[in-house]
């Protein structure tokens, strides 16, 4: 690989061997050499490329956790009252395992916190153990969320997935997928080339032939969550702008392949990129 010695150095310390090294692994052949033309500013470029992409990946997550989570909390509150997230009525054939983890996990996470609402709640209800369930989901995490919409049965389920023109089951895969892909990204794990552990369920062609087309969004690669993220940011936040900072991202980065994170190399003019207007 062709690089000023300076430069690898601090590059290598920036940040480490390990991490970087995953990044010039597509280019060693089978003898353990690079290939021609192999150099470090290819690498770095990859290494940034990946870096911005989380970035977006997480600002994505991030809309579409507080979008669910708001329903969620809406959803379970107009039926079960403030304390829905107590009642075992809203958490129909729950295991009560499930219920009772998710209610140490939101316990402790009240106690830990120093929010002003939560200690706010405490001074002044300081009989009650436990939060309202729209406080207590202000610290939740993706974790909890997930566990809480996973428990809330299919009626719940079906409720939430309905705006979105999907089923319960295609939602709860998405989000099962978007909290291993969160934590990918809070661990600033490679997200590119990556073959996802995780695979989200497509629509089927009945419901939406529009996952399907002339190239067919598979469910394996990065490109998978690229596109159930802008699909749910086109309703969730359509004026965020997100798919066109996506496309700036790889304007910036034309060298970057796509086949390597699932992509067609006419990806923007794929029915779901293309679209202005959702249904």
């Amino acid at each position: 690989m062709a690089a000023d010695r300076q430069l690898l150095i601090e590059r290598l310390q920036a940040v480490g061997y390990y991490r970087l090294s995953a990044y010039w692994h597509p280019f060693k052949q089978p003898d353990d050499s690079f290939a021609p033309g192999t150099t470090l500013n290819t690498v770095w470029q990859r290494y940034t490329f990946d870096r911005q992409l989380r970035l977006m990946v997480m600002d994505a997550i991030e809309r579409v956790e507080v979008a669910l989570r708001s329903a969620l909390v809406n959803g379970l509150t107009l039926r079960f009252g403030p304390f829905a997230h107590l009642d075992p009525r809203a958490f129909p054939g729950i295991n009560p395992d499930d219920h009772r983890r998710l209610l140490d996990d939101l316990r402790d996470g009240a106690q830990r916190s120093s929010e002003v609402f939560v200690e706010h709640f405490k001074r002044i209800y300081d009989d009650f153990p436990d939060l309202p369930l729209w406080a207590a989901a202000e610290i939740m995490t993706f974790g909890n969320m997930f566990t809480l919409f996973r428990i809330s049965g299919k009626h719940t389920q079906k409720t939430l997935a309905q705006p979105y023109g999907v089923t319960g089951k295609v939602l709860f895969s998405w989000l099962l997928t978007l909290n291993y892909v969160r934590n990918l990204c809070a661990h600033h794990a490679r997200l590119w080339n990556r073959e996802l552990a995780l695979k989200p369920l497509i629509p089927d062609a009945k419901h939406d032939p529009r996952w399907y087309g002339e190239s067919l969004v598979g469910n394996n690669r990065i490109f998978a969550i690229l596109t159930i993220l802008h699909f749910l940011l086109r309703h969730i936040a359509p004026q965020s702008g997100w798919r066109d900072r996506l496309f700036g991202l790889f304007d910036r980065y034309p060298a970057i392949p796509l086949a390597p994170m699932g992509m067609p190399a006419d990806w923007r003019n794929h029915d779901l990129w293309k679209q202005v207007k959702w249904r």
